[in-house]
């Protein structure tokens, strides 16, 4: 049943898997602009999914629904398209290349069981992919790399080939050369099989003989490429046999290759051209043939609720567990959670429970819900066909579950299950939004808690102190992404400069006195006391001593100073920033014996402190942070630089694996509202780094009035 369908036009029926090992997951990873999206639709038609391919330019492709793809004519967001192909389903997950997505790469990791990278030859390979491809090295995903987008002008096949046994390393090589002529690549040779397939008059290819002038280059390209499956073969009297002379059978070396891939030791290299085809028949064959099945992929740790961990397994009969990977909100039937189930079998009409724990510092408060599933769809981007059951291994969609976000656990409402959570990406660059109507915040508010219920890389602050709504996104793409989407909701939003919560202390020590005296026939008020206030250590909070003697002021009065002192801490000074780090002693007064009171005496203790800020002098504090940057060791003189410029100290720098640098500096918050955008610009995309709130420090004395001037309180 397809509830909604796409401008390109679909023909394949949604098939429903009963036997994991007919699965593969496959994510699409790689730059931006690579080629992934229009990859997906090259391989969608040929296996007669779709019955054309769609245009990325033209908005029509089957993963680029979102409205914001469409307009940016990138991806934004993680789709899934699954495909048949040789009685094998493979579901296609795409991700966008742009670094402010990774949360939905993220997810797509999370969903899938290998990665194919999707490298363009007009581009080669960048930094931020080759950290990417070292992410997936330490969690040991199997990869193959494909060589995009042959038919640019500016393509280098063989050199990016080349660059990317430079960029991954060792155990990336080609299994197949392309064929070139004066019209660009037309085929590819294979180098295991010796034979030649002809693209030129469109997929599927013409299979023959390569040309005997090619043969000296063939037979160097395949003896390295035998020797690198050897390398990585489980028969140690391979590499013997190959040395001595032995020409090792192509099936041998097959099944070795197709092992070393779904083990992750080894990563083919295959020239695709998505616009004419080549590549398509060689690329669907690696998938169903070396990429894993979910059996080979180990799954996630997970608990019962109440109990404690359990191992699961992918079979369909085990317990049901299953995890939301993306949650949206479709304008025809609701929320749409997309779901990987690990282990048992999704079914229609059937009671499950949802469950999330861990995020509430994201604004994801724990809860546990149990659901009615009425209908299992298979996904095709935002295109849903009704399906009978979803097993283990397998991905599906389910509508209307109310209380799913993404990262919750699906599992039997009988059998309650906590998946472990992926990795999610801390959110560092902070964007205050304000609704221009009041009708504009009524949306606003109903729009917030989709979106972030949707995605765990979007943290929703509302700030108390600057009373500003910030919205912390992955960088300004992200933001742009999140703006449109509120407005579509219906929220009329501007955007603000973010202020940072500043403080105020003393800068030495003053003593004052409170006068609050009012005496105008009947009952009055009368309270009067003498403070001193010092400054304490920055971290030290505040201290109240009593050093009243005499019974100056009444034993019962001395807590009513205090209250009022801290009352007016609280509210600020003449510039309007809580007080901190301040020692005031009480150490005189005087009381009436009738009209004197509770009331009275923190006025008192109010009126002090404002009359000590206004004899002494105070400090402007700012919030200093501890910012942990991971940097290649390329970039680190223009991280040092940049912190420099930014007030800030470095702490230290600490060696790191691969050629990375960690630096540990304090930089002041205001500093830091668009490093999120900058260090990305000055490290092309390749550094990281993570804040915390370290203390407050004094602002220098040239900045405070524009410190100032950017403040909502002053």
């Amino acid at each position: 049943m397809a509830l909604k369908g796409t401008d390109a036009g679909q023909s394949g029926e949604a098939v429903a898997v009963d036997d994991p090992a007919k699965l593969r997951n496959v994510v699409l990873v790689g730059p931006s602009g690579g080629g992934k999206t229009t990859l997906v639709e090259a391989l969608l038609a040929a296996t007669n999914v779709i019955s054309r391919a769609g245009s990325v330019t033209d908005g029509t492709t089957v993963c680029d629904h979102d409205p914001a793809a469409v307009r940016q004519q990138r991806s934004v967001a993680l789709a899934v398209a699954p495909l048949l192909h040789d009685g094998v389903k493979i579901n296609l997950i795409n991700t966008p290349g742009y670094a402010d997505f990774v949360g939905e790469l993220r997810a797509g990791l999370r969903a899938a069981d290998a990665a194919l990278f999707v490298i363009s030859a007009a581009e080669g390979v960048d930094a931020a992919t080759a950290a990417l491809w070292e992410e997936c090295a330490a969690v040991e995903m199997p990869r193959a790399v494909v060589v995009a987008r042959l038919d640019h002008q500016r393509a280098e096949v063989e050199a990016t080939m080349a660059a990317c046994r430079d960029a991954f390393g060792s155990g990336v090589l080609p299994l197949y050369l392309p064929v070139t002529d004066a019209g660009g690549v037309t085929g590819l040779i294979g180098l295991l099989s010796g034979r030649r397939f002809d693209y030129s008059g469109g997929y599927p290819p013409k299979i023959g003989d390569p040309d005997p002038a090619d043969a000296d280059h063939i037979e160097t390209a395949r003896n390295e490429l035998i020797e690198g499956i050897i390398e990585q073969s489980e028969d140690e009297s391979l590499m013997e046999r190959y040395l001595g002379g032995e020409q090792i059978e192509p099936e041998t070396l097959i099944k070795d290759l197709e092992t070393a891939v779904a083990r992750g030791s080894f990563h083919p290299v295959l020239p695709v051209c998505s616009a004419t085809g080549v590549g398509l028949a060689e690329l669907l064959e690696l998938l169903t043939k070396g990429f894993p099945s979910p059996l080979e992929h180990k799954a996630p740790q997970a608990i019962k609720l109440g109990a404690g961990p359990i191992e699961l397994a992918v079979d369909s009969n085990g317990p049901l567990a299953g995890e939301v990977v993306r949650t949206t909100v479709d304008a025809y039937v609701g929320r749409v959670s997309l779901v990987r189930v690990f282990s048992g079998t999704l079914r229609p009409d059937r009671s499950v429970h949802v469950s999330g724990h861990g995020m509430a510092s994201r604004g994801h408060d724990d809860h546990d819900a149990d659901e009615r599933v009425a209908h299992v769809y298979s996904p095709l981007g935002v295109n849903l066909r009704e399906v009978p059951y979803c097993v283990a291994g397998d991905i599906c969609a389910l509508t209307k579950l109310s209380s799913a976000e993404t990262g919750d656990t699906i599992s039997a409402s009988d059998n309650a299950l906590l998946v472990e959570p992926w990795d999610m990406p801390e959110p560092l660059l902070p964007v205050a939004v304000v609704a221009k109507t009041r009708s504009d915040e009524d949306a606003l508010s109903r729009n917030l808690s989709r979106l972030v219920a949707g995605d765990p890389t979007l943290r929703l602050e509302r700030n108390a102190e600057t009373k500003q709504l910030v919205l912390w996104c992955m960088g300004e793409a992200h933001a742009d992404v999140v703006l449109a989407r509120l407005r579509a909701g219906g929220a009329d939003v501007d955007t603000e400069p973010v202020q940072v919560a500043l403080r105020e202390t003393f800068a030495s020590p003053i003593k004052a006195k409170g006068r609050h005296v009012k005496q105008s026939g009947g009952h009055g008020q009368y309270a009067i006391c003498d403070i001193e206030v010092e400054p304490l250590p920055r971290g030290s909070g505040f201290e109240f001593v009593d050093k009243i003697v005499g019974g100056a002021i009444p034993n019962n009065f001395i807590p009513s100073v205090e209250k009022g002192v801290r009352a007016q801490m609280e509210k600020g000074l003449e510039r309007g920033f809580p007080v901190v780090d301040i020692r005031v002693k009480l150490i005189d007064g005087k009381a009436h014996s009738v009209d004197s009171s509770d009331a009275a005496f923190q006025t008192a203790g109010a009126l002090a402190l404002r009359e000590a800020a206004s004899a002494g002098r105070t400090s402007l504090l700012e919030p200093l942070d501890e910012v942990r940057i991971r940097v290649n060791d390329d970039y680190l003189g223009n991280v040092l630089g940049d912190l420099s410029g930014r007030r800030g100290r470095v702490l230290g720098t600490e060696p790191d694996t691969n050629g990375r640098t960690v630096v540990l500096a304090e930089v002041p918050a205001s500093e830091l509202l668009r490093y999120a955008v900058d260090l990305r610009s000055i490290t092309s995309g390749t550094a990281t780094f993570t804040r915390r709130f370290a203390r407050y420090e004094p602002v220098p004395e040239a900045l405070v009035a524009s410190t100032l001037g950017g403040s909502k309180n002053h």
